[in-house]
């Protein structure tokens, strides 16, 4: 019996699947980039589930591949091609443990689902303000394991700042215990920040303590035309100081982008009378019922019209158009998937240099991608873009994606670096930007890094190949 065979004897049935059929699912990324092979699919039910699974895989030298919702960019729950590590999937831990609206938080298991948790939390009259477009799918302990973004982080911050408190289980198959949902716990190392971001490489996150805020009851969503992109920065500044701190979110979209999607997509209609080269979706939020939001906004727009900052707007004037404004910003990559999908560069860099990167890296591609079609949208608040390029029409989408990522991507990754940012903004490393990490990131962090895996993991069982090398 090898030592696949004698975990697998030792996990009790009901946790295990090897049919692989079934198994099959968990093994291609999101975006089809990659796929691996695995014996099969461990789906615990409690911590306890999962302690017992990590303290035998520790004991036979078994890899494990932590899975959530399966929607990382990256490749950071894919197990490899050997078949020599199994799939620990967190989806039966997603018990809500405790709702406490007093402390304004919320402490739940790693394999909830996002929008599960959003709904919670405004069922209690309250909020969690992480967002993603992949809310319906992706599961908690993955976002914290990659530490996701989203779009309101330029008001709420990254994953790691909603995080009061973490269950984890280690490599060796201990426990790691602090959920307290406290605000002010200085008893030394903040051990949490550690599992946050590392993805599923130092342990196995099982439940949170996260924070909440009080629930908007006032939201104004606005779609700007802006014809210089030069102004972003400005009228975010602007923005922010008129409506005292209350933009939730400064979302770009550039008219490439917004085209390819009305193209793709027939039954969505461009919000404005005509095209614009930029675009702003903007929302302002408050849990006043009295601060004077809406007109806030208003004198926001009517100042940068007078100005010539914004040629056009819209100010939704209920739910209904408020969520059709959004559609357009969050369904942009199925337009980029319908044309054959794209090459993507999930850059950051400081807010103020995020339009001059986006000018220079466009004449980047004009001058060397051979007709290659931009889809630039992204954060401007927090200074993440999204720069994807999709093959020419014509082109076959696969060669080309491949030429793109070996000719023309490093010199956009040069450029954002130059400027002083990184070549991965929210979406990690995974397997995918191990190349990239070796040849941008700081070599004496790349060395902490590794130190820490040896130490935490020495023999290398959580998430092997991934983010450290």
């Amino acid at each position: 019996m090898d030592r696949i065979d004698t975990v697998l004897k030792a996990v009790p049935e009901d946790l295990v699947t090897t049919d692989q059929d079934v198994v099959a699912r968990y093994l291609t990324d999101f975006r089809k980039y990659m796929t691996g092979a695995s014996r099969a699919v461990l789906r615990p039910r409690t911590t306890e589930d999962v302690r017992r699974i990590v303290a035998l895989c520790a004991e036979h030298g078994v890899p494990l591949v932590p899975q959530g919702g399966n929607t990382s960019y990256c490749a950071a729950a894919t197990p490899g091609v050997a078949g020599d590590e199994l799939v620990l999937s967190l989806e039966r831990l997603n018990a809500i443990r405790e709702v406490d609206a007093a402390n304004l938080s919320l402490t739940a298991e790693a394999g909830c689902v996002l929008s599960v948790l959003q709904e919670t939390a405004d069922a209690a009259g309250l909020m969690l303000p992480l967002d993603l477009g992949s809310r319906q799918s992706c599961q908690i302990g993955g976002n914290l394991s990659t530490n996701a973004g989203g779009v309101s982080v330029l008001k709420y911050g990254m994953a790691r700042d909603l995080v009061l408190g973490l269950e984890a289980v280690l490599p060796d198959g201990q426990l790691l215990d602090v959920l307290q949902p406290l605000r002010k716990n200085n008893t030394g190392y903040d051990v949490k920040q550690l599992l946050l971001g590392a993805e599923g490489t130092l342990g196995i996150i099982t439940a949170v303590s996260l924070k909440l805020v009080r629930k908007s009851v006032q939201t104004v969503t606005a779609f700007l035309a802006i014809p210089e992109i030069e102004a972003l920065t400005q009228i975010l500044a602007r923005a922010q100081a008129l409506t005292g701190e209350c933009i939730t979110s400064f979302e770009y979209v550039s008219d490439h982008s917004l085209q390819m999607l009305l193209a793709a997509k027939s039954e969505l209609r461009h919000p404005l009378t005509a095209p614009n080269p930029h675009y702003v979706l903007l929302e302002a939020q408050t849990a006043s019922p009295v601060f004077p939001l809406e007109e806030a906004v208003s004198r926001l727009l009517e100042q940068l019209m007078e100005d010539g900052l914004v040629t056009d707007g819209t100010l939704a004037s209920g739910g209904a158009q408020r969520d059709a404004l959004w559609v357009l910003r969050e369904h942009i990559p199925e337009a980029e998937v319908a044309n054959g999908g794209s090459v993507k560069h999930d850059v950051s860099v400081t807010t103020s240099r995020l339009p001059a990167f986006v000018k220079e890296a466009s004449a980047l591609v004009e001058a060397h991608s051979e007709g290659g079609r931009l889809s630039i949208y992204g954060h401007v608040g927090d200074g993440n873009v999204h720069f994807n390029v999709v093959a020419p029409v014509g082109a076959v989408p696969a060669t080309y994606k491949a030429w793109f990522e070996r000719e023309v991507s490093p010199r956009i990754y040069d450029l954002a670096v130059a400027m002083g940012g990184s070549f991965g903004a929210e979406y990690g490393i995974g397997r995918v930007k191990l190349d990239l990490l070796d040849r941008y990131g700081n070599p004496a962090k790349i060395a902490l890094m590794r130190a820490i895996k040896t130490a935490v993991d020495p023999k290398n069982i959580l998430n092997p190949g991934k983010v450290v090398r």
